[in-house]
């Protein structure tokens, strides 16, 4: 880890920048991130990539190399062009790899969309992506069907009326061969596009190219040892529509040549039994999951003396200093790591477990890790926007090739999160120490984050405001043991309002996917805002941490 003193012309303040402990790895130029990926996947042509945890369908490595192939030429015989969005509205299935790849490989930029969102939800996401095509499965076929786009269903044993059969696709593209009209897709051109709440308010799509994720890969893989190639079985769990997901699982387990074992939901025994049976080596997971682990009496049920478990990456939400001794005191053999990273930007820190030879000391029970190679790192005083020394708290911005080009059609959001010098402004207050780990202490940004999943208080307020007996409304976050955070409001009703708090939290219901819904109503006169008209959601916190201790 190193800082460089830079000077500002105008006041002459030092500027602290922050670097990786290791030195800079090489990001190869002119590959697209499916190139990448698949690279050498024919050496390691019979060898499972994606097997499902419960039915043991399976996909090897030749296999998801071929489908790739076959799903992008069948796209451009869709008409699919380079540019052109599809938004995929999947759960984790062993073909989401295929998919996602096939878009890319096509010259199309992937969209995951939350099959557990609302219809009105996955609207949004396709009208503001200006989708030209969907692709789902049976389960999720009527949340889509009528969105006036066509629909690709990825399913085997049933037929979706209505929709263009997968096999049926991948084989009109066998018979028609390469013949397709085939742009160049160059490493600059946008790959994806996922849906962040950002650092404010409503849901933005997050403008992502080829280089942006494999030079991402390039820096979170750095530590892979030749030897470990092959060997890796990866859990399957995160959502794949999720960046971390798609880019942390399933990219990086294909560039590995490992297996990744497909988990379309959380069930605790569904998983210990994955575990156990399938021997997963590395299980990336969110607290609550590790909460379950330590406290569920059902774990014990299983024999867990041939557990092949080396390591668990705890992302996506803060983990509590007591869970992670409790799960170590219970898991003695397994290395807890954590990373941190966002939407925006992909991986940003990493901890390598307890590994002295990776100069990370398990001390440090509360560090997100160290800065990764190629990354530049400094914290700002929110105040005064002046660059900070090491332990002292301030805003963490990021710059490298892996910051995003801005959220799509939104140059006044994308202005405010990055600035004229690149810096990514993250939203998030930490610090780094003398060893270069790096701590993340609070954030200004005020997403609500339940079970690692990202809430947006403005969207939820915005729905409040809807509902005729609502004169005003404030969300905020509510510490929850098992969700970690669970969104709360204060509501303000109309006079002659009739409406309980359990009827106000229905309505919401109704409206939002399951991990979005208020799962706390409390009435109030009125709502605390400075005389600029923000929301003083502090104060509302401090309130309600006294009437719900």
């Amino acid at each position: 880890m190193e800082t460089s003193p830079q000077h500002h012309n105008d006041d002459h303040h030092e500027e602290h920048i922050f670097r990786s402990r290791y030195g800079a790895v090489e990001v190869p130029e002119n590959v697209t991130l499916p190139e990448f990926v698949l690279q050498g996947g024919e050496e390691y042509g019979d060898k499972v990539a994606f097997v499902d945890a419960v039915s043991g369908k399976e996909y090897t490595h030749g296999e998801v190399v071929r489908d790739t192939k076959r799903f992008g030429a069948a796209l451009r015989s869709l008409g699919l062009r380079k540019g052109h969005v599809v938004v995929v509205v999947l759960p984790n299935v062993v073909e989401y790899a295929i998919v996602a790849l096939g878009i890319m490989a096509a010259g199309g930029v992937f969209s995951g969309s939350n099959p557990a969102a609302h219809v009105l939800e996955i609207k949004k996401q396709v009208e503001d992506s200006g989708a030209k095509l969907i692709v789902t499965n049976a389960s999720f076929y009527d949340k889509v069907k009528g969105l006036e786009v066509p629909v690709i269903a990825v399913e085997e044993e049933v037929v979706v009326e209505g929709a263009i059969n997968w096999h049926k696709l991948l084989e009109a593209a066998d018979r028609a061969g390469t013949c397709h009209i085939k742009e160049e897709v160059h490493q600059n051109d946008l790959c994806a596009l996922p849906f962040s709440s950002g650092t404010t308010g409503l849901s933005k799509g997050v403008m992502l190219t080829h280089r942006n994720l494999v030079a991402n890969l390039c820096s979170t893989l750095f530590a892979i040892k030749p030897e470990m190639i092959g060997q890796v079985t990866v859990l399957g769990l995160m959502p794949f529509f999720h960046i971390y997901g798609i880019t942390g699982i399933c990219c990086a387990t294909l560039r590995n040549k490992g297996k990744v074992v497909v988990m379309e939901r959380y069930d605790l025994r569904t998983f210990v039994k994955a575990l156990v049976s399938h021997e997963v080596t590395f299980a990336p997971v969110v607290p609550p999951i590790i909460s379950d682990l330590v406290k569920k009496p059902m774990v014990d049920e299983f024999d867990l003396t041939n557990l092949k478990l080396q390591a668990v990456m705890s992302a996506a939400a803060p983990l509590a200093p007591e869970l992670l001794r409790a799960f170590e005191t219970k898991f003695p053999k397994v290395h807890v790591q954590e990373a941190y990273g966002l939407t925006e930007h992909s991986c940003i820190t990493l901890t390598h477990g307890d590994d002295p030879a990776n100069g990370y000391s398990r001390a440090k029970k509360n560090s997100v890790g160290f800065i990764l190679p190629n990354l530049e790192v400094k914290f700002l005083d929110p105040d005064t926007a002046r660059s900070l020394p090491q332990n002292t708290p301030g805003e963490l911005c990021v710059r490298s090739q892996c910051v995003m080009q801005g959220y799509y059609n939104n140059k006044e959001e994308t202005a405010r999160a990055i600035d004229k010098e690149g810096w990514l402004h993250t939203g998030d207050i930490g610090y780094i120490d003398e060893d270069g780990d790096v701590f993340i202490v609070d954030r200004i940004k005020e997403m609500i984050k339940y079970k690692g999943f990202q809430v947006a208080p403005a969207e939820l307020e915005a729905i409040l405001l809807t509902h005729p007996s609502v004169e005003d409304a404030a969300v905020f976050p509510m510490v929850d043991e098992e969700a970690g955070e669970i969104p709360a409001a204060c509501v303000v009703l109309a006079p002659e309002a009739k409406e309980s708090e359990e009827e106000i939290m229905k309505y919401v219901a109704s409206n939002v996917a399951h991990y979005k819904k208020v799962r706390v109503v409390h009435f109030v006169d009125s709502i605390p805002k400075s005389p600029s008209g923000k929301i003083m959601r502090r104060l509302l916190k401090q309130a309600m941490a006294k009437i719900h201790p």
